[in-house]
């Protein structure tokens, strides 16, 4: 079964991870040029990783994005995985649930999103919004249809463990889970909020009700914290991922995905000797004249 690959940004599994530890913003002194070159190269290496994933045939990769609104959740997404072939690669957003969606368990809309063997499936927010915005919002608890209803806390722990098994579960059948929150500080989400609105071509992506949700932040950061805590694992790790500069933290979303799938031995895989003697065969046929 996989497990986590090292990172300074790696959650750890014993529920000790403190807000205080980890960074928005880690200074450095390469250059956006620097950072575009290392990028491009773990571009090139992941799109290596994702045809021997897709020939193998035996593993799928599932990356899972969390943060703040205007943390960089899509350009981040956009600029890793620029360079994988779009028929390997799925992503799905998941916003305000359906009535569909309501009338299942919380983790059934994503479940069946899940990706095959041989593809990366990418999550944009995810079934954690039941224990992010869930938590924070707990009158959301009302629609849900719950069979029961128990002490909140005893709730938030009873879907920490339905997560926890989940993961595990994919786990062991070859979904490689690797979570990231893009830890974006408050100041700098103000000064994003704002470039939206001095950008024409931004206003589509400005919501009154981001604004809103920004009031809550103490909140959130605390159920980011529990929810982190209770869920990072070594075969279903988080990686809390400093977001304040925005190259920064695609380079390290980048080579923690290239180093977790390095680490699976992907090969293509060895044709038997029939094969081989089909391909010939197949040669043969081809190079007679028509």
């Amino acid at each position: 079964m996989f497990e986590a690959v090292k990172s300074p940004f790696l959650v750890p599994f014993n529920g000790e991870f403190r807000l205080s530890q980890a960074s928005t913003l880690v200074k450095t002194v390469a250059d956006d040029k620097k950072y575009k070159k290392r990028l491009e190269k773990l571009v090139n290496e992941l799109e290596d990783l994702q045809r021997r994933l897709y020939a193998s045939d035996k593993h799928s990769v599932l990356l899972v994005f969390q943060a703040m609104d205007a943390a960089g959740k899509d350009s981040t997404i956009r600029a890793v995985m620029s360079g994988v072939d779009p028929t390997g690669c799925q992503v799905f957003s998941f916003k305000q649930p359906s009535s569909e969606e309501l009338d299942h368990d919380f983790l059934w809309r994503t479940a069946k999103s899940l990706p095959q063997r041989g593809r990366i499936g990418i999550f944009n927010r995810s079934y954690y919004e039941e224990v992010l915005v869930v938590r924070v919002h707990p009158e959301y608890l009302g629609g849900q249809k719950l069979p029961y209803m128990v002490d909140l806390d005893e709730l938030w722990q009873q879907r920490f463990e339905s997560i926890r098994d989940h993961e595990k579960h994919l786990a062991r059948n070859g979904t490689v889970v690797l979570k990231f929150w893009l830890n974006v500080s408050r100041d700098e989400q103000r000064k994003r909020f704002l470039s939206r609105l001095d950008d024409p071509q931004k206003y589509w992506k400005f919501s009154a009700g981001d604004v809103q949700e920004s009031s809550h932040w103490d909140e959130y950061m605390n159920a980011y914290k529990q929810a982190l805590n209770a869920t990072s694992r070594p075969w279903a790790p988080w990686y809390a991922i400093p977001a304040d500069d925005k190259p920064y933290a695609r380079l390290q979303v980048a080579e923690i995905i290239v180093e977790s799938m390095k680490s699976l031995g992907l090969q293509y895989p060895e044709a038997s000797k029939r094969h081989f003697e089909e391909i010939e065969e197949m040669r043969d046929q081809l190079e007679k004249p028509v």
